[in-house]
Order: structure tokens, then sequence, then C-alpha cells
């Protein structure tokens, strides 16, 4: 069992439309992710929600010359939080790859993240959300090269899987630099 205290923070990662079954570049299992989310939400007294919020001239998309089809437009349907997430315990939102040349694969990258939430005290960092083998990735490595003990909520991440394979690489890249895995059935609050 991991306890959940007032040093802890949940990063809840790109839970859009887009990254769900029917939007723009979904993960196939996307939905799994929002009863184990409901479960851990309200455990941390502290919750930050990212979400990508790219303009469409942005070098992450194909007819920029990036990898992606477009997804996640600022003030478009895609981009929105996903209506299953609570956003009742989102303490903030932090909006990323909003500009080139930061593609916003980390909730770390061109933020003053790691700073803020040292101010609050915190030094353990939980992510959930979507995908695992891209901004959940990401945000967990980032986290752990900013000196917090991140711990990824297993249950509560979905892969996109652009290449079979991709899901557990990302799982073995992350503990390899130090990222641990709980499910959200493991956590609890202090007594």
């Amino acid at each position: 069992m991991q306890t959940v205290g007032s040093g802890d923070a949940l990063i809840v990662v790109d839970v859009q439309n887009d990254f769900l079954p029917g939007g723009a570049l979904p993960t196939a299992e996307g939905d799994r992710i929002f009863a184990p989310l409901e479960r851990v939400m309200p455990l941390f007294a502290y919750v930050v929600a990212t979400r990508d919020w790219h303009p469409k001239e942005h070098p992450h998309f194909k007819d920029y010359g990036g990898s992606w089809p477009y997804h996640c437009l600022q003030h478009t349907h895609g981009a929105g939080f996903a209506p299953q997430m609570n956003l009742a315990y989102v303490d903030e939102i932090l909006s990323k790859g909003t500009m080139a040349p930061w593609h916003g694969y980390s909730a770390f990258e061109n933020s003053d993240l790691a700073e803020r939430l040292r101010a609050r005290g915190v030094r353990r960092i939980f992510v959930a959300g979507l995908a695992t083998d891209y901004c959940v990735k990401e945000t967990a490595l980032a986290a752990v090269q900013s000196g917090f003990e991140t711990l990824v909520i297993s249950d509560a991440i979905a892969p996109v899987n652009v290449h079979p394979g991709d899901e557990a690489a990302a799982a073995a890249e992350m503990e390899k630099q130090g990222v641990r895995f709980v499910t959200s059935d493991e956590l609890r609050t202090a007594a």
C-alpha cells in the first residue's frame, strides 16, 4: 500500500476527447482509465490536469513537418477534457504544446511546474492519464529529472501503441530511470 499525504501531487495527463476512442488520435483502451481516476483523484490535496493545447500551425503536425495528425487544437471539442473526468478534483490546468518549438510531451517542458510544486511542499508525484507511450512517459521522466520521487498509476494509463510494443518499451524506460508503478487499489490516504 502507498499512503498519499500532503507532500504528494497527482498529475493527470491529457484526458482529452481526441485521445479517447472516436477521437483524432485515440488510445484504443482509453476509457479504462476513468474508474481508477475516480478512485484516486479525491485522495490528493493537489491535482494538476494537463492538456495538449496546440495551435493549428505547429511543427507537431504532419502539415508542418511533424509526425502527428491534427489533434487537440485550441478551443475545439477534441481539445476538451473528457466528460467522464471529474474536474471538481482538479486544482490547476496546465496547457502544453501551445507554441513552437515545444511539442508539449511533458508537463514540465517550457513550464515552471517543478518550482511551483516544490513551493507547495510536493516531494512525490503520481502520474496518470494518456498516453502511456508519449505524454505520460515524458511527464514521469521529467518529474524524475526534476528530483521528484515518481510513481505511475498503472491502471489509470493507456497507450497509443503506434508500433506494437510501444507501451512495454515506455514502461521499461520509465522503470530504468527510477519510476515506480502502483495500482489505484494500492493507494490510500494518511489516517
